[in-house]
């Protein structure tokens, strides 16, 4: 059952243990409840290209195990052409969502550093975690599994270490070590995509010394596991979550807290236990793919919101014509972060268990590209919607359809004379959407920080050798040292 369809997806969904809770209400089926069923059609539509012909080499794959077919978000990545299509998939889906399907990103990227970690780990330490990867991933692959990847944890006081923090639960630990497996508890925060996923791959959230040893764990469990309790995040667009019509999209990402307090981890879904060599490597290959596809999500929401200026241009009664050079603008920092996602993978390489990582450098530079370049392509969506999409001043859909007044709503937000009110609100409703309201947490933070970015790249910079050949160009031949500190 590789390749399930949308219904068989939304039927595992809604056979889960209820245990996430949003605006202080348990809710006991995501896949209708207004505060997920937003982030569950999101995912649901992966399922959807995966069977449209036109898309269906992006969304599914060979499995490199045994050549049945599988959706790719459960593959490995072993060369540059198939970490390329993480990009083009995670493309692919903004245009068809607009916003970020974690379950379909972050935990097949993290399971695929893991598969590189555990080789490590087994050759240093004889452990066999890399054999119990291999059966959990191919059961995931054979069940079409979508996975969340928890890597942020509520890390407590930031000037101190995770052992220094008054309460050990701001970062996942572990508490027991058992024959059979282990207890753990803590946070991640910030996850993405967790009410639309069956399972939780959870890595450490930083590099450790010995005296941290405890947070340096990895394993995966199933999102309704005894123990871990998921709170929905809100969001700027949160007050109008709960309406009908056209406020907000169908789709939608949600991110959540998760709250492991005691839950058991059996032996074979752990990857990681006390290995604190390891888990900076962790950090290193998942930063390196990760930020060298995230150009791609990017792109794919900046398409969208070329799109959707487009449409608001033509509704206001102009012609698109006439933004033109501002919507190449558009296009040429969508395929910035594209290609510079694209170059990190090929200048990267093949790790010794048959994954591709990205060069770090590149990768990183691409992060703070995504966290530059996206603003400005929202800033420029807005300048040619004009106000109705900028001020947040449309009137809502329960004012739209008012039977009192609605029909003035309607009279007067017409504007081109061959589309009607409705289609302009919708357009420009997005265009709020994409560019004010919940279209725009991600940008700066996700996927990391821009400054620990730099800070890789200021690591990989060979400056001093970039000196000599500037010197040697210009003939120098004295040394040019850095002037002593006064």
């Amino acid at each position: 059952m590789a390749l399930r369809t949308r219904e068989q997806y939304l039927a595992s969904l809604k056979a889960m243990r209820p245990n996430i809770y949003k605006f202080g209400e348990l809710i006991e089926d995501v896949t209708s409840h207004p505060a997920t069923q937003r982030v569950v059609e999101s995912h649901a539509r992966a399922f959807d290209m995966a069977a449209d012909p036109k898309l269906a080499d992006i969304f599914t794959t060979t499995s490199s195990f045994g050549g049945d077919k599988i959706f790719r978000f459960n593959s490995l990545m072993t060369s540059i052409e198939e970490t390329v299509y993480n990009m083009k998939l995670k493309r692919a889906s903004y245009r068809a969502t607009g916003t970020c399907s974690g379950g379909t990103c972050v935990g097949w990227n993290t399971f695929n550093v893991l598969w590189a970690v555990t080789r490590e780990m087994d050759e240093a330490y004889g452990t066999g975690y890399h054999e119990h990867l291999k059966a959990w991933l191919l059961s995931a692959q054979a069940k079409g599994l979508v996975v969340a990847g928890g890597l942020t944890d509520a890390k407590g006081d930031r000037s101190l270490k995770p052992h220094q923090q008054a309460d050990l639960d701001s970062n996942v630990h572990v508490t027991e070590i058992r024959e059979d497996g282990i207890i753990v508890r803590g946070a991640k925060v910030m996850i993405a995509g967790v009410a639309a996923s069956e399972e939780i791959f959870v890595i450490p959230g930083a590099g450790y010394g010995e005296e941290d040893k405890d947070f340096a764990v990895a394993f995966v469990v199933p999102r309704d596991a005894a123990g871990l309790t998921v709170v929905e995040a809100r969001r700027a667009s949160d007050g109008r979550e709960l309406e009908e019509g056209f406020d907000i999209p169908e789709t939608g990402i949600t991110q959540a807290y998760l709250f492991f307090e005691d839950v058991f981890v059996p032996r074979d879904r752990v990857f990681m236990c006390g290995e604190y060599k390891f888990a900076g490597k962790v950090i290193q290959y998942f930063t390196a793919n990760y930020r060298a596809c995230i150009g791609a999500c990017v792109a794919g929401q900046g398409d969208v919101m070329i799109g959707a200026a487009i449409n608001v241009a033509r509704a206001n009664g102009l012609s698109s014509k006439a933004f033109m050079s501002k919507l190449v603008e558009m296009a040429i920092n969508n395929e910035t972060t594209y290609s510079v996602g694209v170059g990190a993978i090929a200048q990267g390489k093949q790790h010794q268990s048959g994954v591709w990582l990205a060069d770090p450098v590149a990768a990183h530079t691409n992060k703070v590209l995504v966290a530059t370049l996206p603003y400005e392509t929202k800033r420029l969506c807005q300048d040619i919607s004009g106000g109705i999409a900028e001020t947040g001043c449309l009137p809502s859909y329960q004012d739209f359809t008012s039977p009192l007044y609605g029909n003035l709503v309607q009279k007067y937000v017409k504007a081109g004379q061959k589309v009607s009110a409705e289609s302009r609100a919708r357009a420009a409703r997005l265009v709020e959407w994409l560019t004010l309201g919940a279209g725009v947490p991600g940008t700066m933070h996700g996927g990391g920080s821009p400054d620990g970015a730099k800070l890789v790249v200021r690591a990989g910079t060979p400056f001093e050798e970039y000196a000599a050949y500037a010197a040697k160009l210009a003939g120098i031949s004295e040394p040019i040292p850095e002037p002593d500190k006064k």
